[in-house]
């Protein structure tokens, strides 16, 4: 068995859509009850590799480790009850309230009908994300910032070890990426680990507990000594000028103004 401090273990990863070699030999690990935080420019590989991560996109090599686990020697069932995802983008066709569309989260433990325990477990988690005053309305009348609440909260009710989000705040509002960020943090809290990409640094660096950044598809590190909101590294890292403004004891990054 692995480290029990590790929830994901990535080892050399490669992964290619056709010619392009979008992961080139990706090592790394994810401490169990922490919020990780994928950072980098568009293209860099972020969300395939949490794709990789979640079991989804197989990698021509390396593997993933779940808690010491080898992924590929685990059943779909079994690792929908220890990893949930929740991808970029997500298109809703029929119309169906949104605690049908939060009850599908339990899929992988229903037999045939959901049981109450099941609806219970939906509302719980609609309730968490602020949607159960919203549990009979057809998911498809939603905004698109309600339908990203109301998608995690499918996910939390999947009871996921693990769960993995590409740019959860991407249809979020101000007050609702806070929010969404601050649930987060309560997940972990409660000794769950969380995996998020995420575009923006700065809330990264406000609620983050751990960080991963990638570029041209390899993982890069700030340096011994260095912390991960060092300018000079995220200016490598994102290719721009930047300026630095000290915030408890970490730091918010902008664009440099000409």
């Amino acid at each position: 068995m692995g480290d029990l401090g590790t929830a994901v273990r990535v080892e050399h990863v490669v992964f290619r859509y056709g010619a392009h070699l979008v992961l080139d030999d990706v090592s790394l690990e994810i401490p169990r009850g922490k919020l990780s935080v994928l950072l980098g420019r568009n293209g860099s590989g972020k969300s395939t590799l949490l794709r990789v991560m979640a079991g989804i996109a197989d990698c021509g090599k390396g593997r993933v480790e779940y808690f010491g686990e080898d992924g590929r020697r685990m059943t779909s069932r079994r690792r929908a009850g220890v990893v949930g995802y929740l991808p970029q983008q997500h298109r809703a066709v029929f119309p169906f309230s949104v605690e049908d569309v939060v009850l599908t989260g339990r899929a992988s433990s229903v037999m045939l009908l959901p049981r109450e325990a099941d609806r219970r477990m939906a509302r719980e988690a609609m309730e968490r994300v602020g949607m159960l005053h919203l549990a009979r309305r057809p998911y498809t009348e939603l905004s698109g910032g309600e339908q990203q609440l109301v998608m995690i909260a499918r996910v939390l009710a999947q009871e996921p070890r693990i769960i993995l989000l590409d740019e959860p705040t991407s249809h979020l509002d101000f007050i609702n990426q806070a929010r969404l960020l601050r649930l987060l943090q309560s997940l972990v809290a409660s000794d769950l680990t969380v995996v998020a990409v995420l575009h923006d640094p700065n809330l990264a660096f406000l609620y983050g507990d751990h960080f991963i950044f990638l570029k041209d598809g390899r993982t890069r590190t700030a340096g011994e000594g260095r912390s991960a909101w060092d300018l000079h590294f995220l200016e490598s890292l994102y290719d721009i000028k930047l300026v630095s403004i000290p915030f408890r004891e970490r730091a918010f990054v902008f664009p440099a103004m000409r």
